[in-house]
């Protein structure tokens, strides 16, 4: 079995900052990781070649430092890695992404079989969840997108738990397929000393446009409908009320059943005032 990983490295979202001038992330000094939901993708990936046979591939699209999330997914246990770095990708949208990305696996598929490919959910600088039901799109894949537990994979057909409104569902399909999957799917391991060793021996091949086949209309901003017209930070909430029980806990207690009567005492009066007419 061939599983394609497609992940994406991220701003530390603890550290995002705008600026007020321009309206665009300030990235400059803030740490890079690999996108959390993609992490767990690789590890849910890494565990069904543990169980059933075969190879992970994993690829990103992103500039040159996007090869230190792939190398961290070597490390991991994915076998080979693929950085998607041109400018001709450089601002692309989600619908631009998933294609690019789906060329790239539309390629690799042409000199091995690809049976899964697995995303994860979205990626927490945007969290739009659009990129890989774009990608099954493109490819003509079968899609299946929250998925919280992946039961079995035989007879070229998979089956998955997934989450939805209200509850979750079992359903099947048959190969090859796209998953997205959630936080839940599966805890990840911890690297081991080889496997660390190896991720950062192993080459990580480079492909730029000319080595897709694609259409460059439809590459970066030339292939991105997607405007932002706004962005900006919410504004800072102010802290609640705090009541110090450490020196006096019967007084913190009475400051606060006296704060809480007194907002409420508005609504008090009209229900004892309704009460007694």
């Amino acid at each position: 079995m061939h599983i394609v990983c497609c992940v994406k490295q991220v701003p530390d979202t603890t550290q995002v900052k705008i600026d007020p001038e321009t309206n665009t992330l300030i990235r400059a000094g803030v740490e890079s990781i690999c996108n959390p939901y993609d992490v767990v993708a690789v590890e849910a990936a890494v565990q069904l070649i543990e169980k059933y046979g075969g190879k992970v591939t994993v690829i990103s699209m992103g500039p040159p430092q996007a090869e230190l999330a792939l190398r961290e997914c070597l490390s991991l246990g994915a076998d080979e890695a693929i950085l998607l770095s041109d400018r001709a990708f450089a601002g692309a949208d989600t619908l631009a992404t998933s294609y690019t990305l789906s060329r790239t696996i539309a390629k690799i598929a042409a000199a091995e079989p690809v049976h899964l490919v697995i995303c994860g959910k979205q990626a927490i600088d945007g969290d739009t969840a659009q990129t890989g039901p774009g990608i099954a799109t493109w490819l003509g894949y079968n899609q299946f997108t929250y998925v919280s537990e992946i039961i079995n994979v035989e007879n070229d057909t998979v089956t998955v738990k997934r989450e939805v409104e209200g509850g979750r569902e079992i359903i099947e399909g048959k190969l090859p397929a796209l998953l997205t999957v959630e936080l839940e799917l599966s805890s990840i391991r911890y690297a081991s000393l080889p496997e660390m060793v190896r991720s950062l021996r192993q080459e990580v091949k480079v492909w730029g446009a000319k080595e897709l086949d694609s259409s460059p209309e439809r590459l970066g901003l030339k292939g991105s409908p997607t405007s932002v017209r706004e962005i900006f930070a919410p504004p800072v909430r102010g802290g609640g009320l705090v009541f110090d029980s450490t020196e006096n806990k019967e007084q913190a207690i009475e400051d606060l059943l006296n704060t809480l009567f007194e907002k409420e005492q508005p609504l008090m009066d009209e229900l004892l005032g309704k009460g007694g007419g």
